[in-house]
């Protein structure tokens, strides 16, 4: 049957709609996609590779994982363009790069994510340095008796068990200020996680600060000084202490507030500041979401849905508004490819399943699909 000129039309990107995404992480990478054959699309994203941070963890202790798990933005986009560069300010007519020029949109997301120690996401945009930084860490593990882990969120106790399960000559210790891994699931994953870490050989002190930390952003060596007064030396310390939102772009934009670990406060549009047309999202952005690779699964479909509704003309405001997961949001943590627990909102999983899920795969093939990657 023939397509009514109607048909074709609703058919065709508009290129009237010009959509720019600062930030080419989980949120901005997959959006891009998704609208690049119904808008016109531009990307914003200073690195020439995107940064798989779930296989970051895995390769500490196995380096070759970067070879799949850093992915050339170079095949993201068909009609759009990513524009490999950094974005310097952002108003209500689009964006300007450092280099001055200005790219224009009728919307724009800010996706840029977040930061966190190394070697678990990038200091810079050079992705060659951060092969370097991975090899130099690595090579320090390899060497080290004693490791230190300190922070018992998803990253800290996944990587306790990745160490534990390919170098399980290695002493570790898991140091967390709160009282159980995971504080902010329910106790009973914390409580399966921290199990199967100590049948491992991994030493758990839980409740206790580790205090005058050399770095808070990199691996060093050195003495740790607990809050109960005592000391411990170790070959090898990681931070692991949370990440914080790369909120410095959305600063200084009108009505803009900076909540806790630098993400910003956006109301039932995503939207956090008085610019109408300029959206957050991920991890720079709290609609009440935790900062989780999950939290995308549910941001993803609202702003496709909402952006091509703006395109079509609809006013915002009789758009959905944005639904956020709340408590019962998912959370995978593998312990290494064979072992791990996961909540998935309604009840908490084993080794089967978060091997299933993620520890086999991290993900890794979902990503190089994505990116139209072999």
């Amino acid at each position: 049957m023939r397509l009514s000129i109607v048909d074709e039309q609703r058919k065709a990107p508009s290129m009237t709609q010009k959509i720019v995404i600062v930030g080419g992480g989980y949120i901005g990478a997959e959006l891009a996609q998704s609208l690049d054959d119904k808008a016109d699309v531009t990307l914003i994203e200073p690195r020439s590779h995107f940064v798989h941070a779930p296989a970051m963890i895995r390769a500490v202790v196995d380096p070759a994982l970067l070879d799949r798990a850093l992915i050339p933005y170079d095949a993201l986009l068909e009609r759009g363009r990513v524009l490999r560069a950094r974005a310097a300010s952002v108003d209500g007519s689009g964006v300007t790069l450092e280099d001055g020029q200005h790219v224009p949109a009728s919307q724009i997301v800010i996706a840029t994510g977040s930061g966190n120690a190394t070697p678990f996401k990038p200091a810079g945009d050079d992705i060659e340095a951060f092969r370097a930084e991975n090899a130099r860490v690595h090579a320090q593990l390899r060497a080290a008796t004693s490791v230190a882990i300190v922070g018992g969120g998803a990253v800290g106790t996944e990587l306790a068990g990745e160490i534990a399960h390919a170098m399980p000559d290695k002493r570790i210790t898991l140091i967390s200020g709160q009282p159980r891994l995971i504080p902010d699931k329910p106790a009973r994953l914390g409580t399966a996680l921290a199990r199967k870490l100590e049948q491992a050989g991994v030493e758990l002190i839980l409740g206790q600060r580790a205090n005058d930390l050399e770095s808070m952003t990199a691996p060093h060596a050195g003495l740790l000084r607990l809050s109960d007064g005592s000391t411990r030396n170790f070959d090898l310390i990681f931070p692991a202490l949370g990440a914080r939102a790369q909120s410095d772009l959305l600063q200084d934009l009108p009505g803009v507030r900076i909540g806790a670990a630098g993400r910003v406060k956006v109301d039932p549009w995503l939207r956090p500041s008085t610019y109408p047309n300029v959206f957050a999202a991920g991890d720079v952005a709290d609609p009440g979401d935790a900062m989780t690779i999950v939290a995308t699964s549910r941001q993803l479909p609202w702003l496709k849905k909402t952006l091509l509704g703006l395109g079509e003309g609809t006013p915002l405001e009789q758009l959905k508004r944005y639904k956020p997961w709340g408590e019962r949001a998912p959370i995978l943590v593998p312990l290494g490819p064979q072992r791990g627990n996961s909540y998935l909102g309604l009840f908490t999983a084993g080794d089967l399943v978060t091997r299933m899920i993620k520890g086999k795969d991290l993900f890794i093939g979902k990503y190089r699909l994505l990116f139209k990657q072999t």
